[in-house]
């Protein structure tokens, strides 16, 4: 009995696995690239891209990277300490999760420095997986990395749930909640994405670099409000949630906005998955 709940278990994890993942879901053919559900030529692009986030960030990396080797022009991963593996085609950083630090700091800006390079004839390769919030680590002008780390601390301690702490996180970031998008914007970019949140939701999961953002710089006012906040937030990060609020800083992409209308998201790994491949064991 112990035996078969083991190869159940294990069935739902290796359905999930990262690396396994990627051979499912890139694809090269000749000159037919397949990422996820998308199928392009590979001579209609000049470069290729792979920017990677998240506690599985490198072993989806390394499966990118069996499939497309030097085929990949430049790419960076970031990911949590002890989670790094040798990659031949990517440059790669650890960093610190559940709060963010200096290291993540500089690997987010390496993987800004690659995006701002994409245009209308590349292809981006995103990868994303659990932690990504967190490893990528952005902070805007006027809020230190301290200020950064505290309102983390507030958060995570305070109990605000996920969707919560991410719309704040969206809102002190020039990356999450689409702005990755933005940056990349007209490039052609595939997510591929590992899901650690319940219900899936796109614009939750990594705090949505991708995806265009519902929530508001005023939303973000109201979870500090809900949760009392106001007098322990560092008065940087307080100050610039009120500019925005008041409309001084622009707001983050929303799901209408024209710089979405090359990337295409896709979760290819989540606990329904895990619990799929479980149920077909069972």
């Amino acid at each position: 009995m112990k035996k078969i709940a083991e190869l159940i278990f294990f069935a739902g994890v290796n359905g999930v696995l990262p690396e396994k993942l990627m051979q499912s879901q890139v694809k090269l053919s000749g000159d037919l690239l397949q990422v996820a559900e998308k199928r392009f030529p590979l001579s209609r692009f000049r470069h290729i891209y792979v920017l990677a986030a998240g506690k599985a960030a490198a072993s989806m990396s390394r499966g990118v990277e069996k499939v497309l080797g030097d085929k990949i022009t430049n790419g960076h991963v970031v990911t949590k300490y002890g989670h790094g593996m040798n990659l031949n085609y990517l440059t790669l950083t650890e960093a610190g999760h559940p709060i963010p630090d200096a290291e993540g700091v500089k690997g987010t800006q390496k993987i800004v420095n690659i995006a701002r390079k994409a245009t209308e004839d590349d292809l981006v390769i995103c990868l994303i997986s659990g932690g990504a919030s967190a490893l990528m680590a952005d902070f805007p002008e006027g809020v230190t990395l301290d200020d950064l780390k505290r309102t983390n601390e507030l958060l995570t301690k305070c109990g605000a749930n996920i969707t919560e702490i991410n719309t704040v996180r969206k809102h002190l970031s020039k990356i999450k909640g689409g702005q990755l998008a933005r940056i990349l914007f007209p490039a052609t970019t595939v997510c591929l994405i590992l899901s650690d949140v319940v219900g899936d939701r796109l614009d939750v999961i990594a705090s949505g670099p991708t995806v265009g953002d519902s929530s508001s710089f005023a939303d973000a006012l109201t979870i500090i409000d809900k949760y009392s906040l106001q007098n322990r937030l560092p008065s940087s990060v307080l100050h610039y949630l009120l500019e925005g609020a008041d409309g001084s800083i622009a707001d983050t992409p929303k799901p209408d906005n024209p710089v979405f209308q090359n990337v295409h998201n896709y979760i290819i790994g989540s606990n329904g998955i895990a619990l799929e491949s479980s149920a077909k064991k069972a």
